[in-house]
């Protein structure tokens, strides 16, 4: 095992390699450890790959710190997963430039049904941290994970309020599991811990917390997630950069608006003027735009198609046993493959057996 895991944590090591090329080079060489036994030429064959890449693979010595790595991970019990692993995180999966490993530590569910990123400025106000604090205990009812970045501000508060709420939440870092940032809210990480959360990184321990890091962090906020909520935000900063990296990536994007001449909301007011995000008020619409609220109506009888295929039919069961789901959910469920999918989707959709609602996601008529 440990050996498996060194090739798979040497190959997040090589710069500029994401998943695509990671699969190609796994896919190619017949196997993650065969990557690092491929001749040089045959490397450099490898589409995508091309001579730096090659000789990055090829050349890779640093395998004296990776045992280092693993006795780390080891001793501390964390979770890793490469992007190959059916246990990797399915939306984050789909993503652009997912990351090859992902680390946890802890033990929340990392593909838990509703999962929902409230993130805001470092510098907020009062008012950001109430209506923080109001947006998640409305939610809480459904069962949401919690998702943000530990920073100051409206981070903190989130964290901070799912935990009230006794909902799971989640901490992803701009560098290793070795070390908390910012250091004065360890107590707080420690919290979530204890409180059957999870901190969550693609950087190995040693990494340090260095500026380019975080908007590298905001794309795995916003790709673990359903939606990203930002509640409080100027026009620039790490809560615009996750937003944007949602609605460029199909996660539903809600901002809760400002005063026209607040400045600690104008990039709330500017998503939302912009059409990047919806307007939200309350937790109710919230629930709205992700149809959380379609658990509240009455179960449905569904009749059986007759002459549905195998994949057909795979997809109508889930359907019928998960409710409303989006893509890449349904593709995790049903071990489908998210081209083949949306093909067949489009197929029941045509034959009146689907519909597609609003935020993406698909359910049984």
């Amino acid at each position: 095992m440990s050996d498996s895991l060194i090739y798979k944590l040497a190959l997040s090591k090589i710069p500029n390699v994401g998943t695509v090329l990671a699969k190609n080079l796994v896919n190619f060489c017949g196997g993650v450890e065969a990557v690092f036994a491929e001749k040089l030429s045959m490397l450099k064959k490898i589409p995508g790959v091309g001579e730096k890449i090659a000789h990055s693979v090829y050349y890779f010595s640093d395998f004296d710190q990776l045992n280092t790595e693993v006795e780390y991970i080891t001793k501390h019990n964390v979770s890793c997963y490469f992007f190959t692993d059916q246990a990797y995180p399915f939306r984050l999966k789909h993503i652009h430039a997912a990351p090859v490993m992902l680390f946890q530590q802890g033990q929340a569910e990392l593909n838990a049904r509703r999962m929902v990123a409230v993130v805001g400025t470092r510098k907020s106000t009062a008012h950001g941290k109430d209506e923080t604090k109001r947006i998640i205990e409305e939610i809480s009812p459904y069962n949401p994970t919690v998702v943000s970045g530990l920073a100051y501000g409206i981070d903190s508060c989130a964290h901070k309020a799912a935990m009230a709420c006794k909902l799971p939440t989640f901490s992803v870092f701009g560098h290793g599991l070795d070390r908390i940032y910012p250091q004065q809210n360890t107590n707080l990480a420690q919290r979530i811990l204890e409180s059957e959360g999870s901190w969550i990184t693609e950087f190995q321990t040693g990494t340090i917390p260095s500026p380019q890091n975080f908007p590298q962090r905001n794309r795995i906020v916003a790709g673990l997630v359903d939606a990203v909520i930002v509640i409080e935000s100027p026009h620039k900063g790490g809560s615009i950069i996750t937003a944007n990296f949602g609605f460029e990536n199909n996660r539903e994007v809600m901002a809760l608006p400002g005063r026209v001449n607040d400045s600690a909301s104008a990039g709330c007011n500017a998503l939302i003027k912009t059409n990047r995000a919806s307007l939200i008020e309350r937790g109710e619409d919230v629930a709205k735009l992700l149809n959380w609220d379609m658990d509240k109506k009455k179960q449905k009888q569904f009749q059986l198609p007759i002459s549905l295929g195998p994949q057909e039919q795979c997809i109508f069961d889930t359907l019928k046993v998960y409710g409303a789901l989006k893509i890449d959910a349904l593709s995790f469920k049903t071990q489908l493959d998210v081209s083949v999918l949306a093909y067949k989707l489009l197929e029941m959709e045509m034959d009146h057996l689907v519909r597609v609602l609003p935020g993406k996601q698909y359910e049984l008529i």
